[in-house]
C-alpha cells in the first residue's frame, strides 16, 4: 500500500475524530430531519463500511478470475449533491451512541483494517483482482482501499453540514 494511501487513511480519520470529539451526547445523536442520520449514525456507518471492505477484499482475493478491471474515477464520491443509498449491510443502528464508544469502534475497525492489509504478502495482487462494489460496480481491490478514505471524507463533510443544521458551535 502506498504511503499516500496510508497518509490519506490517517489524515481523514484524524479529521473525522476532530469533528466529533467535543460533541455532547445530544449533538452527537440529534437528527436534523426525519430522513437524515445523526452524526453518531454517520460514524457507525463508517465503521460498518470499513468492516464490509475487509470482507469484500478478502472475497476478491479468493476469486479465480484474475482479469484486471477498469479503474474507476470515484472522486465523484466526494460530490455531496450525488446521493447514494447505503446497502442494508452498512446501515447504522438507530440506537444512540456515546461519542467515546464510536471513537473506540472507529479505532478498532481501522486497526483491524490495517492488520488485515498486512496479511497480504504481495500487494500487487490488489491491482489485478476486483470485487463488485454496491455503488461503484466492479472495482479493483486497491481502489476498495482508496474508497475508504474518500467515503470518509464525504461523510466528514456531511457531519459538518449536520452540525450547521443542529446549530452546533465549535
Amino acid at each position: 500500500m502506498s504511503n499516500l494511501v496510508n497518509d490519506n487513511l490517517y489524515e481523514t480519520r484524524n479529521n473525522l475524530v476532530k469533528e466529533i470529539t467535543s460533541l455532547s451526547y445530544n449533538q452527537f445523536n440529534g437528527r436534523p430531519g426525519m430522513n437524515m442520520w445523526s452524526i453518531a449514525q454517520v460514524c457507525h456507518h463508517l465503521v460498518l463500511v470499513e468492516q464490509a471492505t475487509i470482507k469484500a477484499i478478502a472475497w476478491g482475493l479468493k476469486k479465480v478470475d484474475n482479469t484486471q478491471k477498469e479503474r474507476k474515477n470515484f472522486h465523484l464520491m466526494l460530490d455531496r449533491t450525488k446521493k447514494f443509498k447505503a446497502p442494508e449491510i452498512v446501515e447504522p443502528d438507530v440506537e444512540p451512541f456515546e461519542v467515546q464508544s464510536i471513537i473506540d469502534l472507529l479505532n478498532d475497525s481501522r486497526k483491524k483494517f490495517f492488520t488485515f492489509l498486512n496479511t497480504i504478502e504481495d500487494k500487487s495482487i490488489l491491482t489485478e483482482k476486483s470485487f463488485k462494489h454496491p455503488s461503484l460496480g466492479e472495482l479493483p481491490l486497491d481502489q476498495w482501499i482508496e474508497q475508504i478514505y474518500l467515503h470518509e471524507q464525504r461523510h466528514t463533510e456531511q457531519i459538518k453540514e449536520i452540525k450547521l443544521l443542529l446549530d452546533v458551535r465549535n
